[in-house]
């Protein structure tokens, strides 16, 4: 059956942000973006008077957690949405304004309201990727993130590295949420976040891995609220900086010796990320970067780069600081930044649930 062409508005509505794109049934596209937002309510009350009165027929959410299930996308009814209200344990940072989002939407547009998922990408972990090593009762697993731009990303791959894109490929999407993805025939085989987004690699306020042992004794020290608040918003960069930022661009900006170790840091953990996959998977054919810090940051791709000759990869200097997409030295494995854009996603998966 084809798929309908119909006006989408995208919504990936974060706790300090709303970022909205509209497309037109025939896709021409207006961006809306709204940063460092106080109060969610006042900034979609901005979007509705920037949309000048144009009402979409079909309305996409960007949901960082979609809990466990595979579903790609599903319309928000009754019952959907209380699903969605028990799963915020699992992302506290982000579901509440995820949900907040939906409902202003459902108050405004009397259209489909569609719930388009991170996680879902990674529902095609095998068990040795997706289990955890704790008892099985519990019902704990990885969940891995960032899916939306991971699906995005896989779906261009194959028409920019030809064949190799159904081989070995590393995701590395990196911002302030940061997180790498191994693909295998264009599907998620590994990833570095598990269970909630505050796992893997480091991020800007969130640690990534830790010895359990830490968070132990950290909840000795903390109330549970406090120590949550810390898990989310006290690690990362800014606590590596001590104290000094959680942006990269800011880090890299400084002289001092916090921000420099910070980077270096993070740079080191990333690498160690891309070597674990290719031990795992017995090699690498292409590496890909997206996200804030991976399109924009050649400095940090370089630190990260630099060694993995090893691997197969090494980056063309110029390219690399241009901004090219294609950044890899001829005659090495393929090196790409390719931008993150999970608006096109949503578009794609909104029109296809409803069609």
């Amino acid at each position: 059956m084809a798929v309908l062409k119909r006006s989408v508005l995208t919504i990936n509505s974060g706790s300090s942000s709303i970022k909205a794109s509209l497309f037109s049934a025939e896709g021409v596209r207006r961006n809306f973006r709204y940063e460092q937002v106080h109060d969610q309510r006042q900034a979609f009350a901005q979007l509705l008077h920037d949309l000048a009165g144009e009402v979409p027929k079909l309305v996409g959410h960007r949901f960082v957690h979609g809990g466990d299930i595979s579903d790609l996308a599903r319309r928000v009814d009754a019952t959907e949405r209380s699903r969605l209200e028990h799963l915020i344990h699992l992302a506290p940072l982000h579901l509440p304004g995820n949900l907040l989002g939906l409902d202003l939407c459902l108050q405004r547009f009397s259209v489909p309201q569609i719930a388009c998922f991170d996680t879902a990408f990674h529902s095609t972990l095998p068990e040795l990727a997706k289990r955890l090593p704790i008892p099985n009762e519990f019902g704990m697993r990885r969940f891995g993130f960032h899916g939306l731009n991971y699906a995005y990303i896989a779906g261009m791959l194959a028409e920019i590295l030809g064949d190799v894109a159904y081989k070995k490929v590393v995701i590395a999407h990196l911002g302030s949420g940061a997180s790498l993805c191994l693909m295998e025939n264009l599907k998620s085989v590994d990833t570095t976040m598990g269970y909630t987004p505050a796992g893997g690699i480091p991020m800007g306020t969130r640690s990534g891995d830790l010895d359990p042992g830490i968070m132990l004794e950290l909840a000795k020290r903390f109330s549970p609220e406090a120590l949550s608040d810390m898990v989310f918003h006290r690690m990362g960069l800014l606590a590596l900086s001590a104290g000094e930022s959680s942006e990269m661009d800011k880090l890299l900006a400084s002289d001092s010796d916090n921000a420099k170790f910070a980077v270096d840091y993070f740079c080191r953990q990333i690498r160690a990320a891309i070597g674990g996959f290719a031990a795992k998977a017995g090699g690498i054919d292409a590496l890909v970067f997206t996200g804030g810090i991976g399109e924009h940051s050649a400095e940090v791709r370089e630190k990260i780069c630099a060694p993995l000759a090893f691997l197969g990869f090494a980056l063309d200097r110029t390219a690399n600081h241009s901004g090219a997409n294609d950044i890899g030295l001829t005659d090495y494995k393929p090196v790409l930044i390719v931008p993150a854009d999970e608006e096109v996603m949503i578009r794609t998966l909104c029109l296809s649930a409803c069609r």
